[in-house]
């Protein structure tokens, strides 16, 4: 999913898989990114590169989702939206909005932390996309920020705000500085980000819709305007619908790009670097080839960095789980004692001294939906065909205890293993349609000797998912293919799960091993 290092130019997408309204800053010769996460928890992505074309995930600014009893269920579309990421007086800064409670903030000394814990900006229904600018002219600090119909009844407007420089707060009530209403042809204008250049307040927000929409930017001489506007990216020729929100970033060498998203339907909102230019648009940003995305150009000018991308194998050692992986909500705190060293802070995961994820069957009365369970182990699925494998077996002896491998979405359908009222484990092939409240068998179930199995499913062009299995004599279709959808605003995600029916008592565990996504 990464050009070779040798390559004199780079493909896009740069990051072929959900990694929603990216922000993106430089602090001296290091490149960072983060990204929506939504209700998923560790939240707020943190990612690394040296070149702009190669990525790693490196962490999560935000361990846990806030209140937790709130974000205790899966709230797929709710939670951290459209996070913007600066530098400011030697800290790492990430403000979001939570479209539910307001705009938070939170901040650390280094990238990988300790982050502070999240600090309540400005509280109100519908406040989304805020980014904030420290202005070293003259020593103030702003916001703007954007509103979310669903719950504000505003939309196509954003307000601006001058802030305590410590980010603390908002020293005014605000005021609408852009109101797209008034621009002809305008509709939908969200994810601002706020820069200085050249003697002007900078806003860059696209407008226009998610999947149709285009790039915007809006000049003034006054923080609070008044502004104009110009289109400066859109699809037009190409075979990039959108493009979305993104940030600018400049190199040590002076050059300009711009990383943006396109949404892709089941693998969410993919991520395109765009050479810019401020020269040659009487004073307005130059974006793409003349202001059409590119899809192969020449490389930033930067030091060649090994081909990189954010893990999606994993061998899960001594019991714990790479940075790619998310639970669908917070998992519960546990202050007891668990066996084996557990973490006290995961009790759906125990740790242990060998490889393997050991994922704790977890009791719950809606169990027939995973949709609904906080208990999911996600990460995102890959933009190109790949074949995902995993090795399970399952230890719980309950009758009902099950586990196994998903692709969820609106729509969703999983593979795994299930121990019978007799105690024999068999194979099982599961789906929920958009609209099911309860999932139904895909294949019949078949004898699983040993209590394990190998799990697979290819997917090809178009999210379109063949499921297969290996019970000792190699592997075997199950069901027919499947089409992956997305959710309201994520792609579909990789899951692996394990549960055990409604009750009381200890529950027993499941035992994945040897994660793989690898090329057909």
């Amino acid at each position: 999913m990464t050009a070779e290092q040798t390559a004199p130019t780079y493909r896009n997408p740069v990051l072929n898989a959900d990694w929603s309204d990216p922000d993106v800053i430089r602090v001296g010769d290091d490149f960072y990114l983060t990204a929506s996460s939504f209700g998923r928890v560790p939240g707020l992505p943190l990612l690394h590169s040296r070149d702009l074309v190669n990525w790693t995930l490196v962490g999560h600014a935000l361990q846990r989702l806030e209140p937790e009893d709130e974000f205790a269920a899966p709230r797929h579309d709710c939670g951290v939206w459209a996070p913007s990421l600066r530098h400011h007086d030697d800290r790492f800064w990430i403000f979001w909005g939570d479209p539910d409670r307001g705009i938070f903030q939170v901040n650390a000394p280094g990238i990988r932390g300790p982050w502070t814990r999240p600090h309540l900006v400005k509280a109100g229904k519908g406040l989304i996309d805020p980014c904030p600018l420290w202005d070293e002219e003259t020593g103030e600090a702003y916001l703007v920020h954007a509103w979310a119909k669903s719950r504000s009844g505003i939309k196509n407007r954003l307000t601006g705000h001058r802030m305590d420089p410590r980010g603390t707060g908002l020293l005014d009530e605000g005021r609408v500085i852009v109101d797209a209403d008034r621009i002809p042809g305008w509709f939908t204008l969200e994810g601002p980000k706020l820069y200085r250049h050249d003697g002007w307040f900078w806003i860059l927000a696209p407008a226009g819709g998610v999947e149709t929409g285009w790039q915007g930017a809006f000049r003034s001489r006054a923080f609070f305007g008044p502004y104009e506007e110009k289109v400066v990216l859109e699809q037009k020729d190409t075979d990039v619908n959108g493009p979305h929100q993104g940030g600018w970033v400049r190199t040590p060498s002076g050059e300009d790009w711009f990383l943006h998203f396109q949404q892709r339907g089941a693998y969410g909102r993919v991520v395109h670097l765009q050479p810019m230019s401020w020269s040659g648009g009487g004073g307005w940003p130059v974006i793409g080839d003349d202001g059409a995305p590119v899809t192969e150009h020449r490389r930033p000018d930067l030091p060649p960095q090994p081909p990189a991308a954010p893990a999606t194998d994993d061998d899960f050692p001594g019991g714990r789980h790479g940075h790619q992986w998310q639970w669908a909500a917070n998992p519960p705190r546990d202050s007891g004692p668990r066996p084996d060293g557990e973490d006290p802070h995961d009790a759906w995961t125990t740790r242990h001294s060998a490889d393997g994820l050991r994922l704790t069957c977890v009791r719950s009365a809606d169990a027939h939906d995973l949709r609904r369970l906080p208990n999911v182990l996600t990460q995102r699925l890959p933009g190109t065909p790949c074949t995902v494998e995993v090795e399970l077996r399952l230890d719980d002896g309950e009758p009902g205890a099950r586990a196994g491998l998903a692709v969820l979405g609106d729509a969703y359908r999983w593979i795994g293993l299930q121990r019978g009222a007799d105690g024999t484990v068999h194979l099982v092939h599961r789906f929920a349609e958009a609209v099911a409240e309860r999932e139904r068998d895909a294949d019949h179930p078949r004898p699983a000797p040993g209590d394990r199995a190998r799990l697979r499913v290819e997917i090809a062009a178009g999210a379109r998912c063949r499921f297969s299995y290996d019970t000792g004599d190699g592997f075997r279709p199950s069901g027919q293919v499947f089409a992956a959808t997305p959710w309201r605003w994520v792609g579909a995600l990789l899951g692996l799960v394990a549960l055990a029916p409604a009750g009381q008592g200890h529950a027993g565990t499941a035992t994945f091993t040897r994660f793989r996504i690898s090329a057909p």
